[in-house]
């Protein structure tokens, strides 16, 4: 069921609207593991069978998959009820975000400065196409009313119901997850400075200065009204962070101002040219002895064709044009081209943080990465994968 929102910024819908909510949650629940359960159980039995007979040999990349997966009844009626149910998250959210926008914004307005952070935001910004153009994961655009906290008020709500209770009771499970291995794995690192790029509204980026209290703490995002609300619900939740209007691949921060530079969900948002900008912005901004630590699903190579395939339904049915070319890319490649050495290349597996023991937790760090077909899938055997480099 969608986790209940712990801020001033939250939405009292009426009853019916979460019973709706509750509705859509269970259903991506079940779509994302026991349909998808039933779809691989469907490909294995009769679909890859069939496909090593027509070709003479077994499916050896995704495209063979996805080519035998599409004329099947299965896939597209797990395609049709998936894509539904992402299209009826946001219609179970907006209207009551409509209806009580004028207050949420008279209660941003009042908790904005409660734990003492900053709001700065620079209008004359170029939004990249690729946030004006795309409503990613079909949610309303993030750019729309820049003067309200609307969009963030539709993505806070909204993945409150899509998360369908993985993603922790702050919806902060990734960067709890992330900053908590840092913490464990590399005690002696203690970060003054901390950059979250494409914070949106700052779930990971409180989780950060959660976890390093004495860090300074900056989230950066390219539209102004995700912003707007981030701002006022760290205040709400007495968390400092400053939150700053910002394009990721063109920092106007001076170089070597940061100990940690993270992402989370954000690479395969941009092209590949991007990401390589961003990369080299990172490694421009840290300080020598800095890390860059991307949160993201791990890459194609490291996966089995069908499990390729699966992670990279968003590519094609899910408004996210970059993520497979994103998933191509050797990732270790790719800090290279930012300015990282090979030697300092770092990944990782990691359980979720908010959901075990402080020290089970602790002890889980210090285990070999594995890399399988569930790592950064929403399931009940849920790993999050961690990619990047230290900055000598």
């Amino acid at each position: 069921m969608p986790m209940e929102l712990l801020h001033d910024l939250k939405v009292s819908h009426p009853q019916d609207t979460r019973a709706r909510q509750d509705f859509v949650s269970a259903l991506r629940g079940y779509v994302l593991n026991d349909m998808a359960a039933g779809m691989k159980q469907r490909y294995q039995q009769a679909v890859a069978p069939a496909l090593a007979q027509r070709l003479g040999r077994p499916a050896a990349t995704q495209d063979d998959v996805h080519e035998a997966m599409k004329g099947d009844l299965f896939f597209k009626f797990y395609s049709s009820v998936r894509y539904n149910a992402q299209e009826m998250v946001w219609r179970s959210v907006v209207p009551g975000i409509e209806a009580a926008l004028p207050e949420m914004q008279a209660r941003a307005v009042a908790v904005q400065d409660r734990a003492g952070g900053t709001l700065t935001l620079d209008p004359a910004l170029d939004l990249p196409e690729n946030v004006t153009e795309i409503d990613v994961h079909l949610m309303p655009g993030v750019h729309a009313a820049p003067d309200t906290p609307a969009a963030g008020a539709i993505y806070d709500n909204g993945l409150a119901v899509f998360s369908a209770g993985f993603m922790g009771r702050e919806l902060n499970d990734i960067g709890m997850s992330m900053a908590n291995y840092i913490a464990k794995k590399f005690p002696d690192f203690r970060p003054a400075d901390i950059l979250d790029a494409g914070c949106t509204v700052g779930h990971n980026t409180l989780a950060w200065a959660q976890t390093y209290p004495g860090a300074r703490v900056t989230g950066i995002d390219v539209s102004a009204s995700v912003l707007r609300y981030a701002h006022a619900r760290a205040g709400s939740l007495g968390i400092s962070a400053h939150f700053h209007q910002m394009d990721a691949t063109s920092l106007a921060f001076p170089d070597a101002s940061f100990d940690v530079v993270f992402s989370s969900m954000f690479l395969h948002e941009m092209s590949v040219k991007d990401i390589k900008r961003f990369f080299a912005e990172a490694h421009r901004v840290l300080r020598p002895g800095g890390l860059l630590v991307n949160m993201e699903l791990p890459p194609n190579q490291a996966l089995e064709p069908y499990d390729q395939f699966y992670l990279d339904w968003d590519c094609y049915y899910n408004a996210e044009p970059y993520y497979r070319a994103f998933r191509d890319q050797d990732y270790p490649l790719l800090t290279r081209a930012g300015g990282f050495a090979a030697e300092d290349y770092l990944q990782f597996t990691v359980p979720q943080y908010t959901y075990m023991e402080d020290s089970a937790f602790a002890e889980a760090v210090h285990r070999p990465a594995t890399i399988d077909g569930e790592t950064g899938r929403l399931s009940a055997s849920l790993q999050w994968f961690g990619f990047g480099a230290w900055k000598r």
